[in-house]
């Protein structure tokens, strides 16, 4: 495939990146409404086994993060990230004829381990065009596009469930994946320039995952981001369960995940407006002591109301919307806390932090997932203990950290 040379304008380029960083999203959240399908086509030993097509995919999207950030800065944008396309394609296609789900399973992770270089490139490729106000302002343009996907993926997943059989979800996300690795390779042209290429030095990686882990603040924000990943991931790996076996509310699902994915919406916008006045610390802090005093009411509700699934559906809403909601407010600053202190290793370090922290959330979400009762009391519990976690990391902070 030439490489072009030419820049894209400024639209087509932010609809590249935005399709390119909600591909994440679409791998994830169009498999929502099918999984009770998969669970009887795979006679899986255990209905709650099936939600680990979701944490698997993440777990090889955590561990290939760490590695694409170096491999892009090594060998350039357009190689890793077609690369990476391909194997997300390839393992998505072979997932549609699969019998068992512990090949899924594998699949799935060989998927996530593809899907991370298109992730972690958006961003790279935005900085090697845009500094300062103009990155901001791209970037933001291209999160409010992102916020869109996890919206109208379940619907689009629900409609080829229904109408071709749920199998067909990996046809669309190898489409997908084709759709933009195709315009990606045939318009998108090489941002990083041979002589700003680094080669691959093991020693010099070794040595900055070494500082990433050792320096206090970094470490406790990938802790925190990873608590706070692993309280979206857990309820996204249980929440169509909930909806279906305990609210009886199954079919429409995708409108109530709509709602609430666009009410959270709002969390980023918030903390854009108000990070400059509290900082980061503080809003971290106050976000997971609001959610973990709405869980613990949201608990007490279900016991006081007996389970009563009419009464207690409306408070889960909230509940879930305050989830969503703490991602909005936490995985920005985290991110930030944990890179300021390592601006002379920023590409290394942004690259870890997220794979630790996507790691560390997978080893929080499965537990929680797999101990569903037909209630949404594990769910609360288990997001409740990681909010608590959090917590308390961000206490643990010298106070000073907050002016960041």
């Amino acid at each position: 495939m030439r490489t072009p040379q030419k820049h894209l304008a400024r639209v087509e380029f932010i609809t590249l990146m935005a399709m390119m960083a909600a591909s994440v999203a679409f791998l994830i959240d169009a498999m929502l409404p099918a999984l009770p399908d998969m669970a009887i086509d795979l006679a899986a030993d255990e209905t709650n086994h099936v939600q680990l097509v979701i944490t698997s995919f993440v777990l090889g999207m955590g561990i290939g993060t760490f590695f694409a950030g170096p491999l892009l800065d090594a060998f350039g944008r357009r190689p890793i990230v077609l690369s990476g396309a391909l194997v997300c394609g390839v393992a998505s296609a072979a997932s549609v004829e699969v019998e068992r789900l512990d090949v899924l399973l594998i699949l799935r992770f060989i998927a996530g381990l593809g899907a991370a270089s298109p992730r972690v490139a958006v961003m790279a490729i935005i900085r090697d065009r845009f500094v300062g106000r103009n990155m901001a302002q791209i970037v933001s343009i291209v999160i409010m596009v992102f916020t869109l996907v996890p919206a109208i993926a379940p619907f689009i997943g629900q409609g080829i469930a229904n109408v071709f059989g749920w199998r067909h979800i990996f046809t669309a996300f190898v489409l997908f994946t084709l759709f933009y690795a195709v315009w990606f390779g045939l318009r998108q042209p090489e941002t990083l320039a041979h002589n700003h290429r680094r080669p691959l030095n093991w020693s010099n990686l070794i040595e900055a995952f070494w500082e990433v882990i050792t320096t206090r603040t970094t470490c406790v924000a990938i802790l925190t981001l990873g608590c706070a990943f692993g309280m979206i991931f857990a309820t996204l790996s249980s929440i169509q369960q909930i909806y279906d076996i305990t609210f009886g509310r199954g079919d429409s699902f995708p409108q109530w995940w709509a709602l609430v994915t666009l009410l959270a919406a709002a969390a980023p916008v918030l903390n854009a407006r108000f990070v400059m006045v509290f900082g980061m610390q503080k809003i971290v802090t106050g976000a997971m002591a609001a959610h973990l005093a709405l869980s613990v009411g949201g608990i007490g509700l279900w016991y006081i109301s007996a389970g009563n699934v009419d009464v207690f559906f409306w408070a889960f809403l909230v509940w879930q919307c305050s989830v969503f909601s703490v991602g909005g407010l936490a995985i920005g600053n985290l991110n930030a806390l944990a890179l300021q202190p390592l601006g002379h290793i920023a590409g290394m370090a942004a690259s870890t932090t997220t794979a630790l922290a996507t790691v560390l959330a997978v080893v929080i979400a499965v537990p929680i997932g797999l101990t569903f009762d037909g209630t949404p009391v594990p769910l609360m519990i288990g997001v409740a203990l990681s909010a608590a976690i959090a917590l308390v990391l961000m206490l643990s902070l010298p106070r000073k950290t907050a002016i960041a």
